[in-house]
């Protein structure tokens, strides 16, 4: 089935249709956005191979509208702007608005951290949260981005994408880490994604952050795409110690409820 992750976004645009000072304010903010580090603007037009002069001007016009915002060193980091954006596509994303009228009707909270997420290039990108009342040490917000083959909820949706697909967004070679857990290879991610889509479930054993846990499974749409992932975060502390967790139940009952709501069968 043809999706819209099918493709890259470049190859659906022909180049000579877009407006270059747009293109290099992209790569800019997707640059900075994957950083998550103050960047100065000579290691940015040098990172994108931009003349110093043009990046100079775009972090001036992107900082005049509040999408970047300076550090006091002279570095630049992603603006509060940027949210504004985040939010109207969060509010237009039917997946969020069911993920929201699900709890709702239900009438009470998760027992458990719950997050919604949605793929953007190889990342996954919290549109919804609700977080439980026991302490994890990690904070969940609406816009944090992770990467989506270290996440629970990224790994689910990243299972169900077409291989092709996955290997435009993931190319071969070694991988992103933020700890010492997880996969490290594109091979290694490619057979653990094979037991995820076994088992029908997904597994951050701290490859996030040191001691919390994440279990996810991917929300499906009435033609059967993947269209999000939810993701159910636990310290690890907390697991049953004689074996009998049943948090990936949890989780892949959370997913079903959703998907159903969109029309998947």
């Amino acid at each position: 089935m043809d999706t819209a992750f099918d493709k890259p976004a470049a190859a659906r645009t022909p180049a000579d249709s877009l407006v270059p000072a747009v293109s290099r304010a992209v790569m800019l903010l997707e640059r900075l956005a994957r950083e998550r580090q103050p960047m100065s603007s000579s290691l940015l037009a040098a990172e994108l191979a931009l003349p110093r002069s043009s990046v100079h001007g775009l972090c001036n016009t992107l900082l005049h509208h509040g999408l970047l915002r300076r550090q006091g060193d002279g570095g630049f980091l992603i603006g509060s702007a940027v949210m504004n954006l985040a939010q109207a596509f969060v509010a237009d994303t039917n997946v969020t608005h069911e993920f929201g009228a699900m709890w709702r009707d239900i009438g009470q909270s998760p027992d458990e951290s719950i997050v919604l997420s949605v793929l953007d290039g190889a990342d996954c990108v919290y549109v919804a949260v609700r977080n439980s009342l026991r302490p994890l040490g990690l904070a969940f917000n609406v816009g944090m981005r992770l990467p989506a083959h270290l996440a629970g909820s990224g790994k689910a949706m990243l299972a169900w994408l077409p291989r092709a697909t996955l290997q435009a967004l993931l190319p071969e070679g070694p991988l992103a880490r933020m700890t010492d857990h997880g996969a490290r290879t594109t091979d290694q991610l490619h057979a653990e994604l094979a037991r995820i889509r076994e088992r029908g479930y997904s597994l951050d054993d701290e490859s996030v952050r040191q001691g919390v846990l994440s279990f996810g499974a991917p929300v499906f749409d009435a033609a059967g795409a993947v269209v999000a992932g939810i993701g159910m975060c636990i310290n690890k502390a907390q697991l049953a110690r004689d074996g009998s967790d049943t948090h990936h139940e949890a989780v892949m009952r959370v997913a079903q409820a959703l998907s159903a709501r969109l029309g998947a069968r």
